[in-house]
């Protein structure tokens, strides 16, 4: 990819440092995708509306831990008096509730990487049309994104990141 990324790159230069007299000139612009994922109005919307349900999630797990651990110290306390039946019940429900913790831990965890997977897919295929609409209305030749690493300079003159955030807040607000 990165070989692929460097030939594009090479053959841009290349083509734009031999300009025929009356041929047309190539615009490229640079555009970065993770800032306009978190610097756009969505973007900040999505990002607390994670952050939420994952506070919310936080709390339910730190309550079933503490649940769990009050459980065990009562254990400790009592296993002097328990006999070894009642000891062994009681340690069993410990560990069902173990693994019903984990169980929740692991699906919350799945659950919040999914929804922010899809939020982000949706909001990438947004803004690749409000990309599209900016090349076609201002002539671009290429738009590259620059989050990726693949991109080592470029002069900030062709970062049009401003503006395609501005471009989709305006979007969103319609």
């Amino acid at each position: 990819m990165k070989r692929v990324l460097f030939l594009v790159i090479a053959f841009i230069v290349s083509v734009s440092l031999v300009n025929p007299v009356g041929a047309q000139t190539l615009k490229v612009g640079v555009v970065d995708l993770l800032k306009v994922l978190n610097d756009s109005e969505a973007g900040k919307k999505s990002i607390l509306e994670i952050e939420t349900s994952k506070k919310n999630k936080q709390t339910t797990i730190e309550e079933k831990g503490k649940k769990i651990e009050q459980l065990k110290a009562d254990l400790e306390k009592q296993s002097s008096l328990l006999s070894a039946e009642a000891k062994k019940s009681r340690e069993e429900e410990i560990e069902r509730l173990i693994r019903e913790f984990q169980r929740l831990v692991t699906d919350a965890t799945a659950e919040l990487q999914k929804k922010q997977r899809e939020v982000e897919v949706e909001m990438i295929k947004e803004i690749r049309q409000i990309l599209t609409k900016i090349g076609e209305t201002d002539k671009y030749s290429l738009i590259i994104e620059s989050s990726e690493g693949g991109l080592l300079y470029f002069d900030k003159t062709v970062d049009i990141t401003d503006k395609v955030i501005s471009k989709y807040n305006e979007t969103k607000k319609k």
